[in-house]
């Protein structure tokens, strides 16, 4: 395994210009529907018209159309490559999405498995947008394989991006480095719980944060019991590897700039604790970090990217196993902050930690707290395995939904009716952590946690608990196993507020 901190990604470089020897790299070359339903080659200043209708006329005698997501491997003996792939985009069209672009490169870059180089002319569309594609869908984890299962091709090494565009050597930074961070989530989720617990956590943020320039805190069992984080110690009680908080801060703004909280739960199993899972698929469990993942990956981008405006990552990390000591239905734990929860199910531990982290956070007056976790089975149930539900504050609420759906995270926004409090009541506590309905489980574990939120903080609670891991097959820059959402959403909510305030 790698000691470097964070996802070593493929060297990138941008070129005006069609190089002339190219060795044994692969051109990837964008292609639509035309009106005569035969596949088109997009607008390419890199290549004249020979070039054009060489590689046209390969596609179809191969009967390729251009449709969305398809692939083509072709040979055009007058370029100095060994072959080229075109990738559909579908019905032809004045312009495409940046999501459309990434979707594209992901899919040749899972097509082009194996090859070490690649020149793409799809970054003339959209640079960022491209080489994100291609690192994310040419991404693998292969940490924990002997030499028996290893892989046996190399890993994508090099991108060549062409563009002609004066911003394109910026672009081509800036989609490394969100790939760089997506991809940095990924390992982190993919990471066995055997061997990322919350103390081996805490040490991985430690180091990425570290490598940036971060300042790093960490509170270990002890800290966090004297400090009265009753949320974070009463989940990790029950197991033999104790809980964490880490706290990451990168200082970027100037007195006028605004404060951006951010807040992922470290779940690093999930058994349920008492409240067992059933067996089947409890694997997947080794997900239940992907929200903080995903907030350590994006602290750091904005410290690469250099931000200008404060983020603090809050970083709750325990470990949810059924024991001796582990915390029971019927229990009474008091947050941080004084307030006490009834703790009916066990296995609604996720909010618990996040409880302590939110009102922790909100002792540094943020203008704004964006939390994530994979936290509600309710989630899937609602909305499927791909879109993210947004909730919290109205306006800050759309406005990351807004974002996600601009980059192709498709969080979508969903309410926090005041009614499903009262479902939270407890006999003998301030709250309950779950209501005593099946229904709206995603929306009371909002309302749940709204109740930690200070006065005047705009916040926004993003439940990824199907979209931070994909359990079936790869799609797009998307594989199997850790997708790393929301990096992106949240980044660009950050760029955002840098922006816009």
């Amino acid at each position: 395994m790698s000691t470097a901190p964070g996802y070593q990604s493929p060297t990138v470089t941008v070129s005006a210009s069609l190089p002339k020897r190219a060795g044994g790299s692969v051109l990837i070359v964008p292609v639509a529907t035309g009106d005569d339903d035969q596949a088109r080659v997009v607008a390419n200043p890199f290549l004249d018209a020979a070039a054009v209708g060489e590689i046209e006329g390969a596609l179809k005698a191969l009967g390729a159309k251009g449709g969305a997501d398809q692939t083509t491997r072709a040979v055009a003996a007058s370029l100095p490559f060994a072959s080229v792939l075109a990738v559909g985009l579908g019905k032809a069209r004045e312009e495409w999405s940046q999501e459309a672009v990434r979707r594209a490169a992901g899919v040749a870059a899972r097509a082009l498995s194996g090859t070490e180089s690649v020149v793409t002319t799809l970054s003339e569309l959209d640079v960022a947008a491209a080489v994100e594609g291609l690192i994310l869908g040419s991404y693998r984890f292969a940490d924990f394989r002997s030499t028996k299962t290893a892989p046996k091709d190399a890993p994508l090494a090099k991108i060549t991006a062409l563009a002609t565009a004066k911003s394109a050597k910026t672009e081509a930074v800036r989609g490394t480095d969100v790939a760089t961070a997506v991809a940095t989530a990924r390992d982190l989720v993919n990471t066995p719980p055997s061997h990322l617990f919350p103390d081996e956590f805490a040490k991985r943020a430690r180091a990425l944060g570290e490598s940036v320039g971060l300042r790093v805190e960490i509170l270990d069992e002890k800290g966090l019991e004297k400090g009265g984080y009753g949320g974070i110690v009463g989940v990790g009680k029950g197991s033999s590897r104790p809980p964490r908080l880490v706290r990451l801060t990168h200082a970027g703004g100037s007195r006028k700039s605004k404060k951006v909280a951010l807040i992922g739960k470290g779940i690093t199993f999930d058994t349920g604790g008492i409240s067992i899972k059933p067996a089947a698929n409890m694997h997947h469990m080794t997900s239940d970090m992907g929200g903080a993942a995903a907030v350590i990956a994006t602290v750091v981008l904005a410290a690469k990217q250099q931000l200008p405006i404060d983020v603090v990552a809050t970083v709750p990390m325990a470990e949810n196993m059924p024991s001796a000591t582990a915390q029971r239905p019927g229990d009474v734990l008091t947050q941080y902050g004084g307030i006490t929860v009834e703790v009916l199910n066990t296995d609604a531990e996720g909010r618990l930690i996040l409880a302590d982290a939110i009102v922790r956070a909100c002792e540094d007056d943020p203008d704004y707290l964006i939390e994530t976790s994979t936290l509600t089975g309710a989630q899937t149930v609602a909305l499927g395995s791909r879109t993210p539900g947004v909730m919290g504050s109205d306006a800050f609420r759309d406005r990351v939904a807004t974002t996600s759906q601009a980059i192709g995270e498709n969080a979508w926004a969903m309410p926090l009716p005041d009614e499903l409090k009262d479902d939270l009541k407890s006999t003998v506590a301030d709250l309950a952590n779950v209501s005593g309905s099946r229904y709206a489980g995603m929306l009371v574990a909002g309302v749940f946690l709204r109740e930690f939120v200070a006065d005047g903080v705009q916040w926004a609670h993003i439940d990824v608990a199907a979209p931070a891991y994909n359990t079936g097959g790869p799609w797009g820059y998307t594989g199997k196993g850790g997708t790393g959402v929301p990096v992106r959403t949240m980044f660009a909510v950050l760029e955002d507020i840098a922006k816009n305030g």
